[in-house]
């Protein structure tokens, strides 16, 4: 159990974290299956994973909230949701309200589901969760205007974070982040390259740029060592990371690993 004010952080490959207080589990973006493998096995995109699965999602318990950012498989995954809803029957399943219905299809509890929009927000087990657009590549609504793709500012125990789901840095992110100080912002870097044939992200200079300006106390890379065609060397981003100013720190967390943040 972390002290007051502190938070363990957990990553979980990809752009998945386990984030937890000393009031409550929080889960973003778990993918924690071999769903894209077998799905793209025999074709010219296959999904060959470079990080092992961390821990099967029926064994990760205690979790009182988890975020899915948008629809792509390696952030909202049946193959991992099912089981860890399943796991545990208290926890609740936030995603975009765009994607309700598409969650429900998935066989995921509709009693247990809530959506989130821009500037919507959500508290449980002492987390507040602040939606805020995101676009991975641009920022797309669906007919009746609601997004697509979500990040998360999120605070719990006075420390604010923000996960950024998958995004680029568009204009008005920063305005949308806000004038507070962030403890950590956890950003994407494996890029963009249509030759992959998915929707990009930013890169990992540009994440630097981003928290050049925002100034978090730390700046944790996601979205990389998972498949093989989809990915950046995280010496790329630990080499752009020397030019962050005073007082931002980078830290590229261990698959698995526990690192805690302190007030």
């Amino acid at each position: 159990m972390p002290a007051p004010g502190a938070l363990a952080i957990w990553w979980l490959g990809q752009s998945g974290f386990v984030i937890k207080s000393r009031l409550g589990t929080l889960v973003i973006d778990p993918y924690l299956s071999d769903t894209l493998t077998l799905k793209y096995a025999q074709t010219d995109r296959p999904h060959e994973r470079m990080t092992a699965i961390p821990i099967a999602p029926s064994e990760l318990t205690g979790v009182d909230l988890v975020l899915a950012s948008h629809k792509h498989t390696d952030h909202m995954d049946p193959g991992t949701l099912v089981p860890l809803m399943g796991a545990n029957p208290q926890a609740e399943l936030g995603v975009p309200e765009s994607l309700i219905h598409h969650a429900e299809k998935m066989g995921l509890p509709a009693r247990r589901l809530f959506g989130l929009d821009e500037g919507w927000t959500y508290q449980r087990a002492g987390f507040t969760v602040r939606a805020v657009p995101a676009a991975h590549e641009s920022v797309d609504r669906d007919q009746v205007g609601r997004l697509l793709y979500l990040g998360f500012i999120i605070e719990a125990d006075d420390r604010r974070l923000y996960h950024s789901g998958d995004t680029v840095v568009y204009d008005g992110l920063i305005e949308s982040l806000g004038p507070e100080p962030f403890d950590v912002l956890f950003l994407p870097i494996n890029g963009r390259d249509p030759a992959r044939g998915v929707p990009g992200n930013m890169t990992a200079a540009e994440a630097v740029e981003l928290a050049s300006v925002v100034r978090p106390r730390f700046v944790v890379p996601h979205h990389f060592d998972m498949f093989t065609f989809n990915t950046v060397a995280a010496s790329v981003f630990e080499a752009e990371a020397r030019r962050l100013p005073p007082g931002v720190s980078a830290r590229v967390l261990a698959c698995g690993a526990r690192w805690e943040i302190h007030p």
